[in-house]
């Protein structure tokens, strides 16, 4: 049969250098053994996608501050005033036709945002022809837009806009747009509308048009430069198409200066439309010194 161990005085001395030993390598492991976990966190460091100010986040919905009104005279993008933002613009647009004929065109502009990414403008424009009738009432007119969603939550950006204008001679008409816009590089901006203009009565005539534009910007939150145009065609006539370029100066914090000359590409289109927009903003955006805000309008 085996030995059997009997723990005694005697075997105890034996057996405390080993157990002092054991005891000691297992401290020494746990103290001094590197930690599975990572360290904690002392600090984060975020890193915004563009270094512009006019290209931060700037509105109610996320939007950056070079769409908070309009760049481009012909495009569109977004919506510009954030809820019960109000601004005023004044627009002059003066057409050459070949022949001489010379058109002109003054509008005056109201801008508020609404709740939900929507925003209201009603606008009056007078005409003049040098040879036709002289600066007279062309139409009055009601716009609203709505954005699908907060700022590059969808690629695009879109939104959809409707607007109702009473003509002061022949039939009111009816004009819904798609809007596109939105950022694809630093200081580069883009905007991208699709239209349709239709005749409430009379001939009924829809005319189908597609503008855009391009900008740059050259000093941050102060001036850019770009590019825009716009095609368009009615069922039985020729497609008129125009481009050019185009500037944005804001002197102060809630003015805007845009200037516009656009070319006509052939025999159908003007010789040259050119625009000179001023925009003035007021109200709750201006109060809180938010920036800059551009300009644009088609037709």
């Amino acid at each position: 049969m085996p030995r059997r161990f009997r723990l005694t005085h005697r075997n105890m001395k034996r057996l405390m250098p080993a157990i002092v030993g054991a005891v000691t390598s297992i401290t020494a492991g746990t103290l001094f053994a590197a930690p599975d976990e990572a360290p904690p966190v002392v600090g984060q460091v975020t890193v915004d996608a563009s270094s512009l100010i006019e290209e931060k986040p700037d509105g109610t919905y996320s939007e950056p501050e070079w769409v908070r009104q309009r760049r481009f005279s012909t495009t569109r993008v977004y919506v510009q005033k954030d809820p019960w933002e109000m601004g005023v613009e004044e627009w002059y647009r003066v057409r050459f036709y070949d022949g001489g004929r010379v058109t002109q065109r003054s509008q005056t502009e109201f801008e508020m945002g609404l709740p939900n990414r929507m925003q209201l403008d009603i606008y009056e424009n007078i005409l003049d022809d040098n040879q036709g009738a002289s600066w007279q009432q062309e139409e009055v007119a009601i716009e609203l837009r709505w954005a699908l969603a907060d700022w590059n939550a969808i690629p695009g950006n879109p939104a959809l806009y409707f607007e109702y204008a009473f003509a002061h001679d022949g039939p009111d008409v009816i004009e819904p747009k798609v809007l596109l816009g939105g950022e694809f590089s630093e200081g580069w901006h883009w905007g991208l509308n699709f239209i349709a203009e239709h005749e409430m009565w009379g001939n009924q005539d829809t005319e189908w048009a597609v503008a855009g534009g391009l900008s740059k910007t050259i000093i941050d939150d102060r001036f850019s430069i770009g590019l825009e145009g716009k095609w368009s065609w009615i069922k039985g006539e020729k497609a008129e198409a125009i481009f050019g370029p185009s500037f944005q100066w804001r002197p102060t914090e809630n003015t805007h200066l845009d200037l516009v000359a656009m070319a006509g590409l052939n025999q159908s289109s003007p010789v040259a439309e050119c625009w000179l927009i001023f925009g003035f903003d007021f109200g709750k955006g201006s109060s809180e010194g938010k920036g800059y805000k551009p300009t644009s309008l088609g037709n």
